[in-house]
C-alpha cells in the first residue's frame, strides 16, 4: 500500500521543484525528504525521480501519483472539514494570506469579532501579495487568502479554489494638499489625470498588479508616468503624496480608519478594484474558515459604509 504521507511529498516536489523546498515548505530536512521518496519508489515498484544535473524530474508513472495524490488530498481534507462541522464547537486554525491594504483595513476588525464570537479558533495572518498568496493557498501553504483583482487584471485562477467576492473600492487619484507645493500653488489646478504628466509618481514595484494598471491609466491619458519612488509599503506611499512629494492612484481601503490631507480625484469611468477571498473547494464548508468568511465579510461591509462620504 502506498504511503499518503510519502506521495504528498512526490507532489511538493512537483510544485515546488527542488528537494530544499520542500524541505523548507514542510520543515523537514533534505535528506529525510529524499529518503521518504526513496521509499516511496520501492512502495510503487517504478522509478519516480529522475536526476538531470543537480535537479531531480519527475516520471511519467511518478505524474500519474501526483494525479491521484491531488485527489486522495481533497477527499481527506473534505472528510476533516466533515468531521468538524459534525462538532457542536468551532475550533481549529486558519491561515490567511492577505495583501497590505486589505490586512491594515479588515484585518483588525475580523480578528476582534473571531476572537469575540469564536474563541477557540486560532487566526494566524502572512502578508503576501495576492498572486503569490493565490498560489500559495492552491499549494497548502495558506487555508484563506484575501486578493485583489483590478479592472482588465485577472488575477489567476486554480481549479481547485473557490471565489467569493468580499468587496469593491473605488480607485482615485491622490495628489497632494494644495499648501504642500503642487501646481496648484502656481495657478494649474490639477483635476484630472492628464495634469499629473509632469509630477512625481510613487508606485508598486514592478510585477504588482497595482502597478501595471496605474502605468495603464497614465498611458491611456497620453503620458508615462515619472515614477522616481517605488515601494510596496502603502504608508509610504501615503507619506509621499501628503508630505508634496508625490501622487498616486490609491483605492479607497487604504484610506479605512484615517484622515487625510490629500485630495482624492475620481478617474474617468469610475474603476473599482475588487478584494475577493479564496479557499480550496475542499476545505470550504470546515466551520472555522466558513466563520472567518462570515466574519471578514461582516467587517467588510462595515468598512465600505464608512467610507462612502470620500470626497472626490
Amino acid at each position: 500500500m502506498l504511503d499518503v504521507r510519502r506521495l504528498r511529498l512526490l507532489r511538493e516536489l512537483k510544485i515546488r521543484g527542488t528537494l530544499a523546498e520542500v524541505a523548507d515548505a514542510l520543515q523537514y530536512s533534505p535528506s529525510s525528504v529524499s529518503q521518504q521518496l526513496a521509499l516511496l519508489e520501492k512502495e510503487a515498484g517504478v522509478q519516480l525521480l529522475r536526476k538531470t544535473g543537480r535537479r531531480v524530474q519527475l516520471t511519467p508513472q511518478a505524474e500519474v501519483l501526483v494525479a491521484h495524490t491531488a485527489t486522495l488530498l481533497q477527499t481527506l481534507e473534505q472528510a476533516e472539514a466533515d468531521l468538524a462541522a459534525s462538532l457542536t464547537t468551532v475550533t481549529g486554525t486558519v491561515r490567511i494570506a492577505v495583501f497590505q491594504s486589505a490586512a491594515l483595513a479588515l484585518m483588525p476588525e475580523t480578528l476582534s469579532r473571531m476572537a469575540r464570537n469564536y474563541p477557540e479558533v486560532r487566526i494566524e495572518m502572512v502578508q503576501r501579495e495576492p498572486e503569490t498568496a493565490l498560489h500559495e493557498t492552491w499549494a497548502r501553504d495558506f487555508d484563506l487568502v484575501i486578493a485583489e483583482q483590478y479592472p482588465g487584471h485577472a488575477a489567476p485562477r486554480y481549479a481547485d479554489l473557490d471565489r467569493i467576492k468580499l468587496t469593491t473600492d473605488a480607485i482615485r487619484l491622490a495628489v497632494p494638499p494644495e499648501a504642500a507645493g503642487t501646481k496648484a500653488d502656481a495657478g494649474q489646478k490639477i483635476t484630472a489625470l492628464q495634469d499629473t504628466a509632469d509630477m512625481a509618481w510613487v508606485m508598486e514595484p514592478r510585477g504588482a498588479a497595482s502597478r501595471h494598471w496605474a502605468e495603464q491609466a497614465c498611458r491611456s491619458a497620453g503620458f508615462e508616468p515619472d515614477v522616481r519612488f517605488e515601494t510596496a509599503d502603502l504608508q509610504a506611499q501615503i507619506r509621499l503624496i501628503e508630505s508634496g512629494n508625490a501622487v498616486a492612484l490609491m483605492p479607497d481601503l487604504v484610506w479605512t480608519g484615517r484622515g487625510t490631507t490629500a485630495t482624492l480625484l475620481e478617474l474617468p469611468g469610475k474603476p473599482h478594484r475588487t478584494v475577493f477571498t479564496s479557499v480550496r473547494r475542499s476545505s470550504a464548508q470546515r466551520p472555522a474558515i466558513l466563520a472567518a468568511r462570515e466574519t471578514l465579510a461582516a467587517t467588510a461591509e462595515s468598512v465600505s459604509a464608512s467610507n462612502v462620504d470620500l470626497e472626490a
